[in-house]
């Protein structure tokens, strides 16, 4: 009996700390996204959490380990992917009208976690800043790799620098994040967008 008792009331213990488990890490990730990683507290984190260090370091391990955790928290749930499309330039296209949306929305801090989660750390840090170049690093192989399939299609001149091209791409990606995070609006972040379409070359 005492057996079956238990085991009743074990799936509302499991579910309500799921519950609590997001909510906490969703409060982590609102942290270092608008303070970064090096200058986030693990006071500042407790305390948007809702919870006292020994249960920051029981549920998440240390302060970078909840980092992490926020990071792929971000990329669920904000990341901007590379869209299939027609073309490269549609999908480029579209990529940067969603990121225009996504890092001038009110609701969310401004900018990307990814561009800016690790602008000011220490020496100590240099592991965080590796992993986030590296995520930059794949979004910018991506785009290369969709202009290259456009070239041997034959919709961009033999001659295009691919690499090039997507090294300017992840530039205007990452002046935006700039832009939105000085104050920009989203329709500014647009014409941004109108302007670096512009310059795609020729088919």
């Amino acid at each position: 009996m005492s057996s079956g008792h238990s085991q009743a009331k074990t799936p509302s213990k499991r579910s309500r700390r799921a519950f609590d488990r997001d909510q906490a890490l969703a409060a982590a990730l609102r942290e270092f996204w608008t303070h970064g990683y090096e200058t986030t507290s693990v006071a500042s984190l407790t305390e948007a959490m809702g919870i006292n260090p020994p249960s920051l370091y029981a549920t998440f391990g240390d302060k970078r380990q909840l980092f992490d955790e926020a990071v792929q928290l971000y990329r669920r749930t904000y990341g901007a992917r590379l869209p299939q499309g027609p073309d490269a330039r549609s999908a480029i296209s579209t990529l940067l009208r969603h990121i225009a949306a996504d890092y001038t929305d009110p609701s969310h801090p401004p900018g990307c976690i990814i561009i800016t989660g690790a602008t000011n750390c220490a020496a100590g840090s240099q592991d965080v800043k590796d992993k986030l170049r590296a995520m930059r690093e794949e979004t910018k192989a991506s785009i290369a790799a969709c202009i290259r399939t456009d070239v041997d299609a034959g919709r961009l001149p033999a001659d295009t620098d691919a690499d090039g091209l997507a090294a300017f791409y992840a530039a205007v990606v990452q002046g935006m994040n700039q832009q939105a995070v000085d104050g920009a609006s989203r329709e500014t972040l647009e014409r941004v967008v109108d302007a670096a379409m512009a310059a795609w070359p020729a088919g």
